[in-house]
């Protein structure tokens, strides 16, 4: 039995900690002192304090998470997603005292951590990168001379970080000049680092990612892909395995997928990955960046494959036999939507903190709900304001589909205001069931105006309210 330190929060603490638990290990939480509830703490055996009063105090602060390790003989560590989940220095630190990381090795994080580093690897490796600069680009005048050979519209992209920012698309040599100084300070400020790439902009691209596991022996395989477009500010909102944009090319998708392999390979990946592909309306894909760490889309992709990634990432780390031996063993079946519920304003679709009063949560057959809520919570402005993700499976997309409305119908969430709205919307409109949507679907096509068109009586998704309303003392007992 290993101790298994999971340096996270939220629902990523809580299905990592079962995981832990599946596989005979010793599941360790951790609390803060800024987080008046802890519901991932019910799924862990012990529980260790980190204390402060910010993110950068605790859950980022690495010689106090090493500290924790060393007073309590840890074995190994899982980041689940976000904060140190891709911090390189984090897990050669743990490498350097003999602890495990769960996840792939420091250089393989390195490597891919960098959007230039990673774009060279991944070209040197057959995998197909946007036209644009190798490497960073040095000056506004290099940047210029490279827009002009690869033609307009360009990006500028921060070479660290993501999450949209230190992002600019220019349509002109004008907007270069005016956007290069500026992405290079939003990049300093966010991620320390002022380099940018140029690059060829894709118009109405689709987001397409694939998903990667291996082990330490070598064996690298892939999970099929995840259509990822449905975004906004460059993050994502509806996540659907596989892609309805691919449909059934299979020539295509075995092209797309074994991309993602090659590039594994090259870099002795060693864990669960995403290697996230952008493609344009022509079908031709490029590599984007690799994700050296779980996703928060992982279950669709659990969902239709039926391999547990957590479980054999951790396998992996611990250098044991994974699940799956072969490629042929992994095969789609069916197909999976997942919703991202957020606290946050449906139609600006910005972040909004709160209390949660009470929520019911949806029990139809084929119905997956991955989250950390509990009655009287707080939610505030420290963390991401994702609450959970509803995971919806059927035998085909439209089954998907129609149970995902059904979900949606049934989930409620009362005292602060959610997206679940606007999911509804985003499950009934016409683009989106046909399935051919790009990442400017939210901007052409604009369900949130339909949310705000509703009638304020409609905007109560109350479904559950409705019917305890009418019931007596008598029948509530």
């Amino acid at each position: 039995m290993k101790k298994i330190l999971i340096v996270n929060r939220g629902e990523i603490a809580i299905r990592v900690a079962q995981a832990v638990a599946e596989l005979g290990h010793h599941p360790v939480g951790v609390w803060t002192d800024f987080e008046p509830e802890a519901p991932h703490l019910e799924f862990c055996q012990s529980w260790l304090h980190l204390a402060g009063q910010t993110n950068s105090e605790t859950y980022l602060n690495i010689p106090k998470i090493l500290k924790l390790i060393q007073d309590h003989q840890i074995d190994a560590v899982h980041p689940g997603y976000g904060f140190l989940s891709e911090n390189a220095k984090f897990v050669q630190a743990l490498e350097d005292n003999g602890v495990i990381f769960i996840g792939p090795h420091s250089k393989a994080i390195e490597s891919m951590g960098d959007k230039a580093v990673s774009k060279k690897i991944a070209k040197e490796a057959g995998v197909p990168t946007i036209p644009g600069s190798v490497g960073e680009v040095a000056s506004v005048d290099e940047a210029l001379k490279i827009s002009k050979e690869i033609t307009f519209p360009v990006l500028l992209k921060a070479t660290a970080g993501g999450g949209g920012k230190g992002m600019r698309v220019c349509q002109n040599e004008d907007e270069v000049k005016n956007s290069f100084d500026a992405v290079r300070r939003e990049a300093l400020s966010s991620f320390g680092h002022d380099g940018v790439l140029v690059e060829k902009f894709i118009v109405n691209p689709h987001h397409i990612e694939v998903q990667i596991l291996a082990d330490q022996q070598g064996n690298v395989f892939h999970c099929y892909e995840r259509e990822c477009s449905v975004q906004r500010r460059h993050q994502k909102v509806v996540e659907e395995a596989p892609s309805p944009f691919i449909g059934q090319d299979w020539q295509l998708r075995e092209k797309l997928c074994q991309s993602a392999v090659l590039l594994a390979q090259n870099v002795k990946y060693n864990s669960a990955g995403t290697v996230e592909f952008i493609m344009g309306e022509d079908k031709q894909f490029y590599f984007l960046e690799m994700n050296t760490r779980i996703q928060v889309e992982h279950p669709i992709t659990e969902e239709i494959t039926g391999v547990d990634l957590v479980k054999n990432m951790i396998r992996s780390a611990l250098g044991e036999k994974m699940d799956v031996s072969s490629q042929d063993q992994i095969q789609i079946r069916g197909h999976a939507i997942e919703c991202r519920i957020c606290a946050e304003d449906p139609v600006s679709m910005l972040p909004a903190p709160g209390k949660i009063h009470r929520f019911y949560l949806p029990r139809v057959p084929g119905v997956r709900f991955d989250h950390c809520l509990m009655n009287q919570m707080a939610v505030t402005s420290d963390f991401d304001p994702m609450l959970a993700k509803l995971v919806a499976k059927g035998w085909d997309r439209s089954a998907a589909i129609e149970k995902m409305r059904y979900a949606l119908s049934q989930l409620e969430i009362s005292g602060l205001t959610t997206n679940i709205l606007l999911h509804r919307e985003i499950l009934k409109e016409e683009v989106f069931c046909a399935g051919n949507y790009s990442t400017k679907y939210l901007e052409e096509h604009q369900p949130q105006k339909r949310v705000e068109s509703l009638p304020v009586e409609q905007r109560d998704h109350g479904f559950m309210s409705k019917i305890f309303s009418h019931l007596n003392d008598q029948q509530r007992i």
